[in-house]
């Protein structure tokens, strides 16, 4: 039997406008362009056309992937995310008004999810900003590694691999390069990443009917963000399963999503998909570094475990790997100021087990045990 799924809103219409109000009262370093609800553009406080003396760094897509784009903004990361509607590609005029309040003389660099309303918006922004003199350019994410390059008009998919592009290219604005530098490297970071997810229900739009296409006991693996059919549909298995394949399938020597080879450096982000809980993460976070190590001959080097691009309240994870040179990790482990960029240990890995303390009494006794006998 069909239902209205049940959400904590007002009115459906105006979920988006909601969530920017809302993120900014939480987040002072934020603002928004007073062009609600046509133009929602989230952009940094501190940041303006006339003053910013480095290259700003855009993103935007539709809404329901919270935190992604919007929590992504600040010092360091993205200068301003552009807000669609839920599953929506934001509108031209809000990109353009997005890339004129940010942009300054170094030009800004546009990050792009490979959705086809995404490409052609952000596409015909890019061009009108051009003709009005801005420098612009544009690199696209598809880290997809669930369908190959043949299914679907657009190709891969963006997923939450963008989000460690975003990092990328922000550390490398904030470090004062030219846009062509900033693009070069935002442009190899989304080369080096693979991103394939699973899904134990599919998402429930804003006053719509929940939907019942996965039954009790299945899971539905590369289903998309925006709830598109994925691979294959199969029965529930253990986390154990389920990370193997997913591993299996981004690091397939095959297909060759990923340039990733045994004795690689890599990083590892355990995305949740929105209705999945933070032990459920971990766990997966858990199965995945040693299978990596032991199974893939991998060097896992940072993990970063936690909800970074969502799908409304879709139950499940992703599990995104990129290779890792020296340039990537300095720019990973660069300070920002987006609120929700995980805090991480920079640096060597330290132990992930240390032996538990004796007691004290225990440790007296083996003394004396220890003269005894000698």
């Amino acid at each position: 039997m069909a239902f209205r799924g049940k959400k904590l809103i007002s009115n459906p219409n105006d979920v988006v406008t909601d969530f920017i109000e809302g993120l900014v009262e939480t987040y002072p370093a934020l603002q928004y362009l007073d062009g609600l609800p046509e133009v929602k553009v989230v952009l940094r406080a501190d940041v303006s056309s006339s003053t910013h003396d480095k290259v700003a760094v855009i993103s935007g897509g539709g809404s329901g992937h919270e935190p992604a784009q919007a929590g992504f903004v600040g010092e360091g990361m993205l200068t301003a995310a552009i807000c669609g509607d839920v599953f929506a590609s934001p509108p031209v005029n809000s990109i353009l008004a997005g890339i004129r309040a940010v942009t300054g003389t170094m030009g800004c660099l546009l990050i792009v999810t490979n959705y086809t309303g995404d490409r052609l918006n952000f596409g015909l922004a890019a061009e009108q900003a051009k003709s009005e003199g801005y420098k612009v350019e544009m690199v696209i994410v598809g880290d997809d590694c669930a369908l190959p390059p043949s299914r679907g008009i657009a190709g891969r998919r963006g997923l939450a691999g963008t989000i460690l592009v975003h990092k990328v290219a922000g550390a490398a604005a904030a470090s004062g390069l030219s846009l062509a530098d900033v693009a070069a490297e935002a442009k190899h970071a989304s080369e080096m990443v693979g991103t394939m997810g699973v899904a134990l229900s599919v998402c429930t739009l804003p006053g719509q009917v929940t939907s019942d296409r996965l039954g009790p006991g299945k899971m539905e693996l590369g289903l998309g963000v925006h709830g598109e059919p994925g691979a294959a549909v199969a029965d529930l298995q253990p986390v154990d399963n389920i990370v193997s394949h997913i591993l299996r399938q981004i690091l397939s020597t095959e297909t060759n999503y990923v340039p990733i080879t045994r004795g690689n450096r890599v990083v590892l982000m355990i995305n949740g998909l929105g209705a999945t809980s933070a032990m459920e993460l971990m766990i997966a976070a858990g199965k995945a570094v040693p299978q990596l190590q032991l199974e893939h001959g991998l060097n896992v080097v940072r993990v970063y475990t936690g909800s970074f691009m969502t799908s409304l309240d879709m139950a499940g994870f992703s599990i995104s790997i990129m290779k890792a040179d020296q340039g990537i990790l300095e720019r990973l482990d660069a300070a920002t100021k987006a609120p929700y960029w995980p805090v991480v240990v920079d640096g060597p890995r330290p132990p992930a087990k240390i032996p538990v303390p004796i007691p004290p009494s225990h440790l007296a006794k083996s003394d004396e045990v220890s003269r005894v006998f000698k």
